[in-house]
């Protein structure tokens, strides 16, 4: 079987999860070296395993979902990452509440179900 690397089309949701973790590597190399604060690291260290994590599921999975209802669930990732993740990461940098964290967390249960639900369904 011959495969023509040009039939497949960019995927922005793999871009999105590859820069995420990638992210992810540099937040937590300074949450270990650049702070002192506990409650900073940890929140920091939690910042990086999220988008860690789910930024390798979305570069993972992202090339072959072609379903509307698996491709809601990944942005939903993506949606819920961004907030959960920057929430926590704005509140070390920034000095700003973590507001927006449940928000991400929940976008994060959304999506895991959605894709979940979808992959049944195929």
């Amino acid at each position: 079987m011959h495969y023509d690397r040009r039939q497949r089309k960019p995927s922005f949701l793999a871009l999105c999860g590859g820069l995420l973790a990638g992210i992810a590597v540099g937040l937590s190399a300074y949450a270990a070296h650049g702070l002192a604060d506990p409650l900073m690291q940890s929140r920091l260290q939690n910042a990086a395993l999220f988008a860690f994590g789910h930024g390798l599921a979305l570069a993972a999975l992202a090339p072959s979902t072609t379903r509307r209802l698996g491709s809601l669930g990944l942005y939903m990732l993506l949606l819920g990452t961004l907030l959960f993740a920057g929430s926590l990461t704005a509140a070390v940098f920034l000095g700003t509440p973590t507001t927006f964290a449940p928000y991400g967390g929940t976008a994060l249960m959304l999506g895991w179900l959605a894709w979940a639900i979808d992959a049944v369904r195929r």
